[in-house]
């Protein structure tokens, strides 16, 4: 009966994460879809490239409510239950990982949009934020000054996401936050870095596009 309820908060979690916030507020706000715009991607970035600022921060706020709804559903799904895989305990701590970690899957592989997502990191710091605040704002703190004074908002994401993992060892280790939410930004980090290598391919040519660089329609060249 507990894994089955896992279960249940894995699943939610890739559905909530599957809400393409950026492909709903373009078509409500321009009547186009995202996806045919500068990187074919539902994200912030793109968002704000061809929508502008007011754009972005509705779909921003999107995507870190999903994961974080997808983690307090998990603990409620889960809370004081557990059950055990060899010496492994997994109750709800582990829980609220797997479905934040769920909840980027969906968001980068979204059913509801034909698998043709973000890359995951505003979902990523959104779950962040609901089991470790700290390391959230840090993170996101980390991520606006890296794209800030580089220009490169995939520069910046992947530097935050590394950051946020940093500052969860001394929390994980000196003041006992859960290993499981260590587990948690570890497999973001790798998932994120896996979304982005088109992204480094092009900054270690040279060829990346900057934020302030606007799109155009079925832009093919310098994705991000």
């Amino acid at each position: 009966m507990v894994v089955l309820k896992l279960l249940l908060a894995m699943v939610i979690g890739y559905l909530l994460g599957s809400i393409p916030f950026g492909l709903i507020v373009s078509k409500l706000q321009a009547k186009v879809d995202i996806r045919d715009y500068g990187s074919g991607r539902t994200g912030g970035t793109n968002v704000l490239r061809t929508l502008g600022r007011k754009a972005f921060v509705i779909v921003a706020a999107g995507d870190m409510l999903k994961a974080a709804t997808s983690v307090l559903i998990a603990w409620w799904i889960m809370h004081d239950q557990h059950f055990t895989v060899g010496n492994i305990i997994i109750g709800d701590h582990a829980a609220r990982s797997i479905a934040g970690v769920c909840a980027i899957i969906g968001h980068i592989f979204p059913v509801f949009a034909r698998f043709r997502g973000g890359r995951g990191v505003a979902t990523f710091i959104g779950g962040l934020a609901a089991i470790c605040p700290v390391a959230a704002l840090f993170g996101g703190e980390v991520l606006l000054l890296g794209a800030s004074i580089s220009g490169f908002a995939s520069l910046g994401s992947m530097i935050s996401v590394v950051c946020a993992y940093i500052i969860m060892i001394p929390l994980t280790v000196i003041y006992g936050v859960p290993r499981e939410y260590l587990v948690y930004v570890l497999f973001g980090v790798v998932i994120i870095f896996v979304a982005h290598r088109d992204n480094i391919k092009r900054l270690l040519s040279g060829k990346e596009r900057k934020i302030s660089q606007k799109t155009t329609p079925n832009s093919s060249m310098n994705k991000i």
